[in-house]
């Protein structure tokens, strides 16, 4: 295991040929199978899967592959690939990786690291971030700052901490961005008060291959972030989205250069110096939608812009619809906005115009919706998933209740739904497409 510290920047020569390894790894192809959930937007980073023959209807005795009991609760989205479960969890003051085989037996627990922390009267701890996995090696980060590289078989082949190289978060709940993996290149987001940043870190290695600085005229609490680095990808070019400050940037996977930034999401003439950022953005080609907080703005963006893009790039503009956790999704000319009271506001992703407004539960939520085999999966935090029909009125296929908190986004793997609780994994068994052996 290699223990990694801070170190000083390294010369310029080889900066410019980090610059150009990332850069070649950022575009490459990833070999991702549509049976496998990698990271907590799942294969195609959208929160959408290929995935057939998969459940509408269960309970917690009928249609559960299997349950497995955790050692604490946690928001983070297990990652999946082939027979393989990976877990990030809390376990008392431990911050735990573990990895579940298909049969649901727990196969490996490692802890990483302690200090795990309660924030925001037990909605969340620092296990929230999510793992990310390529089939060959897996990636846990936790809120204290640590991250850690572990293969298959439960060895950690590089361990850091962010913390310790880029200084504190001063997050008052808790931080909780998941990093992107993108080929070879792990991004990560700091939006904070004091000295913001976005960082490239080699994936095999753990060492940087730049950082740069994310600055803001944003004010108090409206300074930090907890969302998460998100990509947008189409036939000519390939951003990092940040998001948090007050406004969305997007940047060169290659060297973290900033091209262009979009505001007014937290208008100056009735300011709110509390509006953190928690739901990321979510794209499409051609489009990114991009959420606020606490009932502010909602934008469509076009993604071709530079420079300051707030009033040449903007196709639509919502005053007060914002989703203030769940991510958005987008699918077939529609986007779902899950607000956080349980009303699902559904736009259309062409012109942003109201399609449906519906109260869906009356809970909070803070899973964020995903699609697959024709069907919306929305966790809610009481434990009760509804699933839903996509279009362009509300129809909920199924009302399933679980019976412990959920917080976690639903992963979607071979077949089955994969739901983290605050106390357990369940596996949730579909039925084979027609025509599979």
């Amino acid at each position: 295991m290699t223990q990694l510290k801070p170190r000083r920047p390294a010369p310029i020569l080889c900066a410019f040929l980090q610059c150009l390894l990332a850069a070649a790894c950022a575009i490459a192809p990833v070999a991702i199978e549509a049976g496998d959930w990698p990271s907590w937007r799942g294969p195609n980073q959208d929160g959408t899967s290929s995935e057939q023959g998969l459940p509408a209807k269960w309970s917690k005795s009928e249609g559960i592959a299997w349950r497995l009991e955790l050692p604490g609760p946690s928001g983070a989205t297990p990652a999946v690939w082939g027979d393989r479960i990976f877990v990030s969890s809390s376990d008392g003051d431990d911050l735990v990786a573990i990895q579940v085989s298909r049969e649901g037996k727990e196969l490996w627990r490692k802890k990483l690291g302690s200090g795990n922390k309660d924030y925001f009267r037990g909605e969340g701890n620092s296990s929230a971030p999510s793992p990310s996995t390529d089939g060959k090696h897996v990636w846990f980060f936790y809120g204290t700052g640590l991250l850690a590289c572990l293969d298959f078989s439960g060895n950690i082949v590089w361990q850091t901490n962010l913390v310790e190289r880029y200084g504190e978060y001063d997050h008052w709940h808790g931080y909780s961005s998941t990093p992107l993996l993108v080929g070879d290149v792990l991004y990560q987001m700091c939006v904070r008060m004091k000295d913001p940043y976005i960082v490239a870190l080699d994936k095999a290695t753990g060492k940087e291959i730049w950082k740069r600085s994310r600055e803001c005229d944003a004010e108090h609490e409206s300074r930090h972030s907890y969302a998460s680095p998100i990509l947008y990808r189409d036939d000519k070019q390939s951003l990092l989205l940040i998001h948090g400050g007050d406004v969305l940037s997007a940047h060169s996977l290659k060297d973290g250069e900033e091209l262009w930034r979009c505001g007014s999401l937290n208008p100056k003439d009735d300011y709110n110096r509390m509006l953190r950022f928690v739901a990321s953005p979510t794209a499409v080609p051609g489009l990114i939608v991009v959420p606020s907080a606490k009932g502010n703005p909602i934008l469509g963006v076009r993604p071709d812009g530079k420079g300051d893009v707030t009033t040449t790039h903007v196709s639509w503009r919502r005053g007060r619809d914002t989703t203030d956790v769940p991510t958005p999704l987008i699918h077939d000319g529609l986007v779902y906005n899950l607000r956080e009271n349980g009303v699902m506001i559904c736009l259309d992703a062409k012109t942003g115009s109201e399609v449906y407004q519906e109260r869906l539960h009356a809970t909070r939520q803070r899973a964020s919706p995903v699609l697959a085999d024709g069907k919306i999966y929305c966790a809610d935090r009481d434990g009760v998933v509804h699933v839903l029909k996509p279009g362009r009125k509300l129809e909920v296929l199924a009302r399933n209740e679980m019976g412990e908190t959920i917080a976690s986004t639903p992963a979607i793997a071979s077949g089955r739904i994969y739901l983290r609780t605050f106390k357990a994994l369940y596996a949730v068994e579909g039925s084979p497409p027609a025509g599979a052996k």
